[in-house]
């Protein structure tokens, strides 16, 4: 028997029950997930604040119990509600990049967990170049941008030079072509 490939195991538990993140979702999740952190990471130019890259469970109420999500991209600031492999503060900011098995979740439960928690950021993008920007208003989710990349030079929409900021930070730029490069 040679030795069995490291299983990909990861899992999100919401109200007590676990879901398993397995398969790994496909090389473009991964791609997009990459450049936005290279980004951000690029821009944040400070200890102070800590970008994570799908590593790294959000404890979004610590106090009622052991609830955990596992954001593709978060920033955190307040080092001292990291414990472990887990955080527990407030992110600044969060990213979903959507797979088949996981777009459900990411547009319904998360992002009303992520609004609940005061996420004041919260991006959903799709490989497929679609990017949807929510910003916190007296505590709901207002959709404040919607994109659907457009990269042809010819044609009337074009937008892949359109640059967007993070709101938290914003002296983190990029374009809708930087953050689908290579998908």
């Amino acid at each position: 028997m040679g030795m069995a490939e490291p299983e990909y195991r990861k899992d999100e538990k919401i109200n007590g029950v676990i879901y398993n993140m397995s398969p790994a979702p496909g090389f473009q999740h991964g791609i997009v997930n990459g450049n936005l952190y290279t980004i951000i990471k690029q821009g944040l130019k400070s200890n102070i604040y800590l970008v994570s890259i799908e590593n790294l469970d959000f404890k979004y109420h610590p106090d009622q119990n052991d609830d955990y999500l596992c954001p593709d991209i978060m920033i955190i600031c307040d080092r001292k509600h990291l414990k472990g492999g887990a955080y527990s503060g407030i992110p600044r900011f969060i990213a979903e990049t959507l797979s088949p098995s996981t777009a459900k979740r990411d547009r319904a439960e998360k992002k009303d967990i992520y609004e609940q928690a005061g996420v004041e950021e919260y991006w959903i993008v799709s490989p497929e170049g679609h990017l949807e920007i929510y910003y916190l208003r007296d505590g709901r989710y207002i959709l404040e941008e919607s994109y659907i990349l457009q990269d042809d030079k010819e044609e009337a929409y074009y937008n892949a030079e359109t640059e967007i900021s993070l709101r938290a930070f914003p002296h983190i730029t990029m374009t809708l072509q930087e953050i689908f490069e290579g998908v």
